[in-house]
């Protein structure tokens, strides 16, 4: 096993993409010139496109998706200071021509991880063995159980079901499923359904407005509290950072970690911002740690 180390004010972190191992030296001082410049972790939205329409996505519906060439020099120029892993998305990432190629080349050039989050609808056995080697970590977004996942994403949920065995043959896998009145009963149905399929995490996201949706209410906000705060077994619960996580027993991994070291986000024009629901950004040129030094120093 051979790790990748990161600096920075919360010590010296110790990372194996392989097996997702993170062990934090948060007793060795850094020194702030030793800090590794890049981020933690970058998401990538690699183009615009998705079959589904779903109301509540977030993501721009113009079209638009990055040259790989260029995100393969990203890659490498973020490996080099300290990024520990991107996390591919869209739009559905599958749907980008040469996904499986471009996952296999980080993963050969650089020591960061590679994981992306799919619908799953375009996951074939072919295709899942492409990824295989290249990927160490997908997230699956199923939003609710049976009829209420087809009647929010217009797919069968068959169809999801097939996807999440195929991604256990792959590589480790959470679900990812967005809170909002239509699925926020079915909670607990989504959770026995993860740790049916064999996921590792189960990823909540409270829907975030849109131009036609106004996000999660504060009554269903509150029922998703009450629901993570009840004491369950189970699969390992995550949340998205929306604001709900101030009111839940939420780990700190690195405490008092900056927004902008822990994450930064490309989205399919290529501009560089500090989360995907942000309005703002910078232009990625021809080298993103510019970028992000731009972006740092708007803060």
């Amino acid at each position: 096993m051979t790790c990748k180390i990161r600096l920075s004010a919360c010590g010296v972190h110790l990372f194996d993409r392989t097996s997702g191992m993170n062990v934090l030296l948060d007793e060795v001082p850094v020194a702030a010139e030793q800090f590794s410049p890049a981020p933690r972790y970058l998401s990538v939205a690699l183009t615009n496109a998705c079959e589904l329409h779903c109301l509540y996505c977030y993501a721009p519906k113009h079209a638009a998706a990055l040259n790989p060439q260029n995100v393969l020099a990203w890659a490498v120029e973020l490996d080099a200071a300290g990024c520990l892993g991107v996390g591919f998305g869209g739009g559905e990432p599958t749907a980008y021509r040469r996904f499986s190629q471009l996952c296999s080349d980080i993963t050969q050039s650089t020591s960061m991880a590679v994981t992306f989050t799919t619908h799953g609808h375009r996951l074939t056995p072919d295709f899942t063995e492409s990824l295989r080697g290249a990927v160490h970590f997908v997230r699956l977004s199923v939003d609710g159980i049976g009829p209420t996942y087809e009647r929010l994403r217009g797919k069968p949920f068959a169809s999801v079901v097939r996807a999440a065995s195929l991604l256990a043959s792959l590589a480790p896998f959470g679900i990812n499923t967005v809170v909002n009145a239509g699925t926020v009963d079915e909670l607990d149905d989504v959770a026995r359904f993860a740790a049916d399929v064999g996921a590792s995490e189960l990823l909540l996201l409270p829907e975030q407005p849109t131009a036609s949706t106004p996000g999660i209410s504060e009554v269903d906000a509150r029922r998703l509290v009450e629901w993570v705060s009840t004491p369950r077994a189970g699969v390992r619960l995550a949340i998205s950072r929306t604001g709900l996580e101030a009111a839940l027993p939420v780990a700190e991994a690195l405490p008092g970690e900056h927004p902008l070291d822990a994450h930064m986000h490309v989205d399919a024009t290529g501009i560089l911002r500090p989360h995907a629901y942000a309005s703002a950004g910078t232009p990625v040129g021809a080298s993103i740690m510019d970028a992000v030094q731009a972006l740092r120093g708007a803060r």
